[in-house]
């Protein structure tokens, strides 16, 4: 079980296909919100089980509710990957029903430790994927995450390629945005690199939601021919194709890197507020490929795990993060 968020979800992907090809006799159900279904497309012996939060699992009743719709699966453990108030109600009625569970360790202590101003302890906390599979061996099941296994590149539909066109190039995936403005690089630098990549032989796409992230990104699209915005064109299921597909992903700490990374995508990740020292490196993707804002003038980074704190004088800290090293960066990986 695991409801949100969209990175969180994409970041339990890789564990559990890895499971399910270390213990193919094995079954699993996943149990989270709708919107999140494409996520496991394609993963064997894995059925996808909606959480309707809104009407049908909604309250304790509800609670009670999934775990009564959950029997027809005659599960024999259940492993919460959330942690939060309504999967402790879950697990416990499955552990009073005699099944063995396991819960994730957020590791809040260490994180605190990680983000606070004074006697920072500044080193890396276990990924969240590390903490994942310490949950599934705590059930029994010990995997390797050492040599993945990532699925094949998705055949895009005529709807994708009536955006894209053939592949005949590197494509090039940005995501600009993040949930906190304190994760965002800024827009006239994104811009700058936009422009450098662009004078590349390359297609860029570019990814976003929202009306006013469209508006945006269309803008910034206009002036080039071979940069696209897909904000608000395609579904979920259709951007997951696209992104299969890419050469490269630049994102922030956001969503986007993660999905990327779930489909064995290379991806280039921005750091502002936070840091990947709290455990939310995306899968199987290198340190020298996160970029970070400079520590040693802005010390008291990282600020927040999550990103929703702001400290006074730090609102351009990501500006040490010059356009020049991320186009060099992207160039490699190409």
């Amino acid at each position: 079980m695991r409801l949100s968020a969209m990175g969180d979800v994409a970041m339990t992907v890789p564990v559990l296909r890895a499971l399910v090809t270390q213990y193919p006799n094995v079954n699993l159900v996943v149990i989270s919100r709708p919107f999140f279904k494409p996520f496991f497309n394609g993963i064997p012996h894995l059925t996808f089980f909606a959480f309707d939060e809104k009407k049908r699992h909604k309250g304790l009743l509800g609670l009670y509710r999934l775990y009564r719709d959950l029997k027809v699966f005659q599960i024999d453990a259940f492993a919460d990957l959330h942690n939060v108030l309504r999967s402790k109600i879950v697990r416990n009625l499955f552990a009073l029903s005699g099944k063995k569970v396991a819960f994730v360790d957020k590791g809040r202590q260490g994180k605190k430790e990680l983000t606070r101003a004074e006697n920072k302890v500044f080193k890396p906390q276990p990924s969240m994927f590390s903490r994942h599979q310490k949950v599934l061996e705590e059930l029994g099941f010990p995997i390797d995450l050492q040599n993945p296994i990532f699925p094949e590149k998705s055949d895009l539909t005529d709807e994708i390629l009536a955006i894209t066109g053939l592949k005949t190039e590197k494509w090039i995936g940005i995501a600009p945005f993040a949930q906190y403005d304190s994760k965002v690089y800024p827009h006239d630098l994104m811009q700058e690199v936009l422009v450098g990549l662009a004078a590349e032989d390359c297609k860029i796409f570019l990814f976003g939601g929202g009306k006013k992230e469209s508006e945006l990104l269309a803008s910034w699209a206009k002036p080039f021919e071979n940069v696209f915005s897909v904000a608000g064109k395609i579904k979920l299921e259709q951007e997951l194709q696209l992104i299969s597909n890419l050469d490269v992903m630049l994102s922030m700490d956001s969503g986007n890197a993660h999905l990327a990374a779930m489909l064995g995508v290379k991806v280039v990740t921005l750091w502002g507020a936070t840091h990947p020292y709290a455990g939310f490196l995306p899968f199987n993707q290198s340190m020298e490929n996160a970029l970070v804002s400079d520590r040693e003038k802005y010390p008291l980074l990282p600020t927040s795990v999550y990103g929703n704190k702001k400290v006074a004088g730090y609102d351009d800290a990501m500006r040490t993060i010059l356009p020049n090293l991320v186009i060099q960066k992207i160039q490699s990986l190409l």
